[in-house]
């Protein structure tokens, strides 16, 4: 992967960011219409909107004391390269096991039921061996404090 990718992944990977971001994708808002409906402060939020606008993922323009935030356009196209570059890996996975699937012979109509055979009788003895039983007859016992 490149840096850029990276950058836009870890912006991406905070909660607090993609909720940020849900917000944008109806439209641009001011930090205080973003700070409004998140538990955390308008300091912290710029703080995410400066992380977010690093990653390249928002743009900022002037308007007159307000600094208005949108999703930047194009924004996601390399994130999407990537995915695609994934699903088609796993696509080309599925076809494999199709055609593994299709060779494979059908199955009875009636499924059986699975055998589970019984656990050897060990008399009485459980799973312990001589050696573990042993261990456990000669130890100390300990006494109760008075």
């Amino acid at each position: 992967m490149n840096a850029a990718l990276d950058t836009t992944l870890s912006a991406l990977a905070d909660p607090t960011r993609r909720a940020i971001l849900a917000h944008l994708a109806r439209g641009e808002a001011t930090v205080n219409q973003l700070t409004a409906p998140l538990p955390i402060s308008q300091p912290a939020v710029s703080r995410h909107l400066k992380v977010l606008e690093g990653a390249g993922l928002i743009t900022r323009r002037v308007d007159g004391a307000h600094r208005p935030c949108r999703l930047a356009p194009g924004a996601l196209d390399e994130l999407d390269g990537y995915l695609a570059m994934l699903r088609k890996g796993l696509e080309r996975s599925y076809q494999r096991l199709d055609a593994l699937l299709a060779r494979m012979p059908a199955a009875s109509a009636t499924p059986s039921a699975p055998s589970i055979a019984a656990p050897p009788d060990r008399g009485g003895r459980g799973l312990t061996s001589p050696r573990t039983r042993n261990r456990t007859r000669n130890r100390p016992t300990r006494k109760a404090p008075p």
